[in-house]
């Protein structure tokens, strides 16, 4: 039997505490990375929720709109709809912002003392960076994790959502593949992680199109059930090479037409729902996060590229010269960090269901191809004259 991967050790615990009755009534999701945290979700309702009572049993609240107080609430009034219910609150945050903050841990002491038996409360800490070294976390995320460990580790239990190392990236992709009936190469394993900087999420999409690739009958090419090197250099790098990167680099031209043309390329390529549509969010997030590191560290070719990047969040090699020379398109740090908000309001508006995903994400190029708006003195004068 395989060892276990050391970088889903804390989810696999988390996931078979759930599975079980040693579940604590609480937990937090600490570190942002994705991929584990969806593992998770997945877990927790496949085990918790059925799939029918999710509009009763499933609770997704944010900090930003719903008090801790009302969370807290809602956890520990029984549900006449739901045998069970699942709170997720976000934005823990804001726990650990300015002020002592004492009414609010006051009450979330109160109610684990006594806690609902039929609700799990999940404290998601995504603000918080856990690389796969954790030694070599940043002082400012250590600081936050050690305090809401301090904090909260009395009561709820901790599941640390740390990058996943290369090596177990490529182990999970072969064991995956083997799950189904594919044999996965190692050296293709080792090429799809590489070109995807170890992202597990990227890597998680393309192993899909690659098992769907090679277990089609359509030619004698494909239905062999194996992933070759030479179906990842075809499938993977060329895809990203068409879509992602040429998006972003017809955004930072400030080409709306071509923009345009090349996110409905992008939806048309996949299944246009809302999970496909926050993922290609996430994505664009990602890439301007990297364009902002390379503008502030003054990054000009693709040697120093690496030492500007953290493993788990570089962009596939092949796409690092078209990055930096995207990113020099860029006057100043304010005009990729405004190109980040845009991105962070498309995702929220998404998330709160919209009737049309795609006006939204529209819209959403459409501004990432303009110009940010400056107000005078006078405009802003005259504005208010007229609001008057």
């Amino acid at each position: 039997m395989a060892a276990p991967l050391r970088s889903f050790a804390s989810t696999d615990r988390f996931i078979a505490e759930i599975a079980s009755s040693s579940m604590r009534p609480g937990y937090v999701l600490l570190g942002d990375e994705i991929f584990l945290y969806d593992r998770c979700r997945k877990a927790v309702l496949q085990s918790l929720v059925p799939e029918g009572t999710r509009d009763f049993a499933l609770h997704d609240l944010d900090l930003a709109e719903t008090s801790i107080f009302e969370a807290l609430d809602r956890a520990q009034t029984p549900s006449l709809m739901a045998p069970f219910q699942v709170l997720f609150v976000r934005n823990l945050k804001l726990l650990y912002g300015r002020g002592s903050k004492k009414e609010e841990f006051a009450a979330i002491d109160a109610y684990f003392r006594s806690p609902n038996p039929q609700a799990l409360v999940l404290f998601v800490a995504d603000h918080i960076r856990i690389p796969t070294d954790i030694r070599r976390m940043d002082y400012q995320d250590k600081e936050r994790f050690d305090r809401i460990r301090e904090t909260l580790g009395d009561w709820c239990g901790t599941v640390e959502l740390a990058r996943v190392d290369e090596n177990d990236a490529t182990r999970w992709v072969i064991d995956a593949a083997e799950s189904r009936s594919v044999r996965f190469d190692p050296d293709a394993a080792r090429e799809l992680v590489d070109s995807l900087g170890a992202d597990m999420m990227l890597i998680a999409s393309e192993f899909e199109k690659l098992l769907l690739y090679v277990t089609a009958p359509a030619s004698a090419s494909v239905g062999r059930n194996r992933v070759t090197l030479g179906d990842v250099e075809t499938m993977v790098l060329a895809a990203k090479q068409r879509s992602l990167y040429e998006l972003t680099d017809a955004i930072s031209a400030k080409d709306r037409p071509r923009a345009l043309a090349l996110l409905h390329g992008l939806l048309n390529a996949s299944d246009g729902g809302e999970d496909a549509a926050i993922g290609h969010l996430y994505m664009l997030a990602r890439t301007f996060r990297q364009m902002l590191i390379i503008l502030e560290k003054n990054v000009r070719d693709s040697r120093a590229i690496w030492q500007a990047l953290w493993q788990g969040f570089r962009m596939p090699p092949f796409a690092a010269e078209d990055l930096i020379r995207q990113a020099r398109r860029y006057k100043s740090r304010r005009d990729l960090t405004r190109a980040l908000r845009l991105v962070a309001r498309a995702d929220l508006e998404l998330r709160s269901s919209p009737a049309n995903k795609l006006l939204v994400l529209e819209r959403l190029i459409l501004d990432l191809c303009s110009e940010p708006k400056t107000f005078s003195f006078e405009t802003a004068t005259l504005q208010f004259a007229m609001e008057f």
